[in-house]
């Protein structure tokens, strides 16, 4: 059951460092957020934002990854 532990403990800990890379260089990537297909409907005292295609793109990456680090 230990190894199980460690395993789940090392995986959690690399989840949080890619989670605070992307706090921290998220906004300096340019792009990010600004794709074709991302939904944006500004009005009077209403904003809303979706970021449709930035979603599918990271889901993407991160289904790469996972399988690639899976094996």
């Amino acid at each position: 059951m230990m190894p199980s532990m460690g395993k789940t403990l090392i995986i959690l800990g690399v989840i949080l460092i890619v989670i605070g890379l992307a706090f921290t260089y998220g906004p300096k990537i340019p792009w990010l957020g600004k794709l074709p297909g991302d939904i944006s409907i500004k009005k009077d005292n209403f904003s809303f934002y979706f970021p449709i295609t930035t979603s599918i793109i990271i889901s993407i990456i991160l289904t790469i990854l996972f399988t690639i680090f899976r094996k």
